[in-house]
């Protein structure tokens, strides 16, 4: 199990790894080791809360695939342990973001002295720019 807030687990079963060949610098053994990383989290299956799913879903963004699988991608380091570790604490990173609840939009109202101070604005603006305007001229 990894722990993600003192709540929220997930289990490393839910963890899809697959390796791939990373481009850039990395030598001789550019082209024969994969140290580039693919996380696959499904998230239908993963048991967590729906907030937190939905949550998840919305954050994850075009890292989420159509069928609710979350795809990270890590091929910053040239070791591929590295690049596990990258990709599994950006993982938990999001769930930890996904996990922390919005805090509620109280409604509040403009108070009548800066309803009155906007509208007194809306009046100097349009005066300045009427002054700007040629003299009309009349027959």
């Amino acid at each position: 199990m990894i722990p993600i807030t003192p709540t929220l687990s997930i289990d490393e079963q839910t963890l899809e790894w697959r390796f791939l060949r990373a481009g850039g610098p990395g030598g001789q053994r550019v082209n024969r080791v994969e140290t580039a990383v693919q996380l696959r989290f499904d998230v239908s299956r993963a048991n967590l809360p729906p907030d937190v799913r939905a949550r998840l879903t919305r954050l994850a963004g075009r890292r989420m695939t159509e069928d609710g699988t979350l795809v990270i991608e890590a091929r910053r380091f040239r070791s591929q342990e590295q690049n596990r570790q990258d990709a599994l604490n950006r993982l938990v990173r999001l769930l930890r973001r996904a996990a922390e609840k919005p805090k509620p939009r109280r409604k509040t109202r403009p108070s009548r002295a800066a309803r009155e101070r906007r509208l007194r604005a809306k009046r100097h603006r349009s005066q300045t720019k009427r002054r700007r305007r040629p003299p009309s001229v009349t027959p």
